[in-house]
Order: structure tokens, then sequence, then C-alpha cells
């Protein structure tokens, strides 16, 4: 049977975040009790949690987020299987050369990058996540892919002030999602041969670099 998985983390107060950028606090500042209806009050930075990169981001002159077409955030799927990479590695073309022959025979579809980084949310070591090369970007922007999403802080080393990867990718008019969650069980039904659909719409902030997400995976029936 169809079935959805949540790839979001949580939104709540003192969650991780990219060194430098908006702590988040979540409080309440109604209640039914004293005010007749519960309402939060958010603080949060537009590259808080689970979000998208609009190439915006990295370019004043590139792409806000409300500038993209809607396909950028929604589509097929394909999952490169990366675990076990060492820290910080390097990803590399031909680490990427299975999904690269994969996304081939989808033109336009979503690679999603599952380097397993996701157990390590909220500890330190989610700063030594793997990271792609430029030239890893520039192998997917040649299979026609222009959505990258990852489980981890970046698809560049954190702390890398360059930021290549995003660079190459968003020159391109792509679009980047970070800090994903669960990719493993997406892994899985890819495996089972069972088509998955992932949607990444982002909140409409006009004029905006990025934006907080939830990410959902639609997992199909198996093919036969």
């Amino acid at each position: 049977m169809e079935s959805w998985l949540d790839l979001s983390v949580p939104v709540v107060s003192g969650m991780p975040v990219y060194p430098g950028d908006p702590q988040v606090e979540v409080e309440r500042a109604l209640r039914v009790a004293t005010d007749g209806v519960n309402v939060l009050a958010l603080h949060l930075g537009s590259q808080s949690g689970t979000h998208v990169d609009a190439p915006y981001h990295v370019d004043s002159a590139w792409p806000a987020l409300d500038a993209l077409p809607p396909e950028r955030f929604a589509g097929p799927a394909v999952v490169a299987d990366l675990q076990g990479l060492p820290a910080r590695s390097p990803i590399t073309p031909e680490l990427l050369g299975p999904a690269l022959s994969l996304l081939r025979l989808q033109p336009g579809a979503i690679l999603l990058v599952a380097t397993g980084w996701s157990a390590y949310w909220g500890t330190d070591a989610y700063l030594d996540h793997p990271w792609l090369t430029p030239e890893a970007m520039r192998a997917l922007i040649g299979a026609s892919v222009r959505t990258v999403g990852v489980d981890a802080l970046s698809v560049d080393p954190t702390g890398e002030p360059d930021l290549p990867a995003h660079r190459v990718l968003c020159g391109a008019g792509g679009v980047i999602a970070e800090n994903l969650t669960g990719l493993d069980r997406v892994l899985a039904a890819q495996r089972e041969g069972r088509p998955v659909e992932v949607f990444l719409f982002p909140l409409h902030l006009p004029g905006a670099d990025g934006a907080p997400i939830r990410a959902m995976a639609r997992v199909g029936r198996r093919a036969g």
C-alpha cells in the first residue's frame, strides 16, 4: 500500500542550528485558559531545522525562493546510499555512480543523499558530516538534477566560507534541502523497488534565501 514518511526534524527551542545562525525559540504566547485560544510565538532563522536553500542564499544576484518554479520542490526521488562514510568525507562523482545511473533514467528527479549522519543530530559529531564536492554537483547537473537533499547540516563542510557545492548547484538554478532525517526508510523502499516521490515545499517568504519545510516522502506500491 501507499505510505507517507516524515523526513523532517521537530522545530523546538534550543534545537541545533548552523554556527552563527539565529537560535530557535518556541514559546506559548496565548493560552485557552486566559486568552481563549492557544497560539505559539516562534523565533527562528530561514535556515532553521529541515529547510531548503534558494540560489539567493549564496549570491544576491541569483533567484530568491519565491522566484523558483514549484517543480523544484517536488518530484520522483532517487536515494544515494552513502551510509558508513568516515567523518568529513568528500562525496565524489564516483561515490554517486549508482545513483547517477538511476538519475539518468529519470530526468528531473530529486536526489536524496543518505549519509546516516542524522543519527548524530543534537551532538557535536553532527558538524563532522560528509560533504559533496563541486565535481559531484557538476555530475548531478549533467544528469539533469536541480534539487539535492542531504541528511546533514550542509552539502559543504560546516565552516567552509566559500560554499563551493552550494554555488555549483545554485548557480544552475538549483535547490538544496538540508537536515533531512530518516532517509534509511526511503532507501529501504527504493531497494524494494517501490516508487518514491518527495515533497519539500517551503514557507512562502517573498525574497527569501530559504525557508523551513515539512519534508515528506510518498512511497508507492512495488512494481508488478
